[in-house]
């Protein structure tokens, strides 16, 4: 069945994409770049705090690449997950219960529940309708928070929480030593996960949805239950990121839910480029120490820059700077193939 799906996930040429289908082997450019957020933990103390929303801000990227990079579903309402994974981690600690792990899990959990009751919607549409769909999806729930003030503090935001200590030893602390680690482990582990999901038959499968989802049916895939089972995996991510922001931070409003939200996760994920995992990880990163520094030179006019860097991107970068790369160092090895 893999070889059929790997077949149908071939391009029109008859070759398969293998750039977004990775094995399972580790390479060594993979293993330093895991090694640069440990490094920076003791390199830049400073900076913890911003470190852990870039991870924060990568795991909710890497949500919306397994979708959309991996099985071509596009969606403008992903914050819809995203907050409801921080509003339920928020009402629990809110409410007594501020264990971090089951309220990360319960996030996780409940937004995946939600992107399963919802998903029967999403994959009913094709490309535009999908789009309509997510960004109404997205706005209702944030209207829904909003209207339930009494519950989620409306415009206030709930505040309020108290994270107990991470395994009754680490406690959140200002610096974000703990939340930093925290965050880390958790995008690390969830990471493997996704890696091990798109190497996966059932990824090759998404890879051939992509590709042509008219063609997948005649080798007996069903098409609406995979984009139905992946859609409510990306779901659970985005809460799981949602918890993981409301714990570190212990704030929760209602921007989490917010449209903008889901607008610059489309714009991070194009930075860095879809369908390769580790495009979310980097766009997070170059595009929140961008807007950080950017911001600090000009507080009022920072979004230009923004905007100018994206478009440079886009126009000279094809796939994002993951495709940039993949592109200079293929020419690079052509290069030196024709002088050897």
């Amino acid at each position: 069945m893999s070889d059929a799906i790997r077949a149908a996930a071939a391009t029109p040429s008859g070759t398969v994409r293998r750039r977004r289908l990775p094995d399972d082997r580790w390479r060594l450019a993979e293993v330093l770049f895991w090694l640069l957020p440990v490094a920076a933990y003791f390199l830049f103390p400073g900076y913890l705090v911003l470190g852990s929303q870039i991870m924060i801000v990568g795991l909710f990227a890497l949500s919306l690449d397994l979708i959309l990079g991996y099985a071509g579903m596009v969606s403008l309402g992903h914050a819809a997950y995203f907050g409801a994974g921080a509003y339920v981690a928020g009402l629990l600690s809110v409410h007594g219960w501020g264990e971090p792990v089951s309220g990360l899990l319960a996030g996780g959990l409940v937004a995946g529940l939600f992107g399963f009751l919802t998903s029967f919607l999403v994959v009913r549409g094709r490309d535009l309708t999908r789009l309509m769909v997510t960004l109404g999806i997205g706005l209702m729930t944030f209207e829904a928070a909003n209207k339930a003030a009494f519950v989620t503090g409306g415009v206030d935001g709930l505040s309020g929480m108290a994270m107990d200590k991470l395994f009754g030893v680490f406690e959140f602390d200002l610096f974000g030593k703990t939340g930093y680690l925290y965050s880390l482990a958790v995008l690390f582990m969830v990471f493997v996960f996704a890696r091990r999901l798109v190497s996966s038959p059932f990824g090759l499968g998404l890879a051939g949805i992509r590709e042509g989802a008219r063609r997948m049916p005649a080798i007996g895939v069903n098409v609406n239950a995979r984009l139905v089972t992946v859609f409510t995996v990306s779901a659970a991510i985005a809460g799981l990121a949602g918890a993981l922001l409301a714990q570190t931070t212990q704030f929760v409003g209602l921007e989490s839910l917010s449209f903008s939200r889901s607008a610059e996760l489309l714009i991070i994920l194009v930075l860095g480029g879809t369908g390769r995992l580790y495009g979310g990880l980097v766009g997070a990163m170059v595009f929140m120490i961008a807007q950080d520094y950017v911001a600090g030179i000009d507080p009022v006019y920072w979004q230009f820059w923004i905007g100018l860097l994206l478009v440079v991107i886009v126009l000279f970068a094809r796939g994002g700077i993951l495709g940039g790369i993949e592109r200079a160092l293929a020419a690079r090895r052509n290069d030196g193939g024709r002088k050897a």
